[in-house]
């Protein structure tokens, strides 16, 4: 199973556990709004458990994945009611996601 469908499965399993488990141990996360950095080690378990009740994800899409790197596409809906189209771009490492970008445009 490709790490997008890994991902993608404990997503819409709610299965915050599987879901970190796709994260390499040097995993590093960039925020496209301010360019900080948030690693692993900053998150937990309990973090994507929040994450996923806050967030619903909708026309979700693999655009490219190889060995190297995955690309998808989704709708994501926040609890506050706000929606946006995410671009998310994951280098790969071992087989996991080790470094992601993201992009998001806001939807109406």
């Amino acid at each position: 199973m490709s790490i997008y469908e890994r991902w993608n499965e404990a997503w819409n399993n709610n299965d915050a556990t599987a879901a970190f488990e796709c994260f390499h141990d040097d995993f590093e996360f960039k925020f496209h709004s301010s360019g900080n950095v948030m690693k692993k080690s900053d998150m937990s378990v309990e973090m994507m458990t929040k994450m996923m009740q806050n967030e619903t994800l909708t026309n979700q899409r693999c655009i490219y994945e190889n060995d190297d790197i995955c690309v998808f596409h989704q709708v994501s809906k926040f609890a506050s009611g706000d929606k946006e189209a995410v671009m998310m771009v994951s280098l790969k490492k071992d087989g996991l996601i080790w470094r992601t970008e993201t992009g998001a445009t806001p939807l109406k």
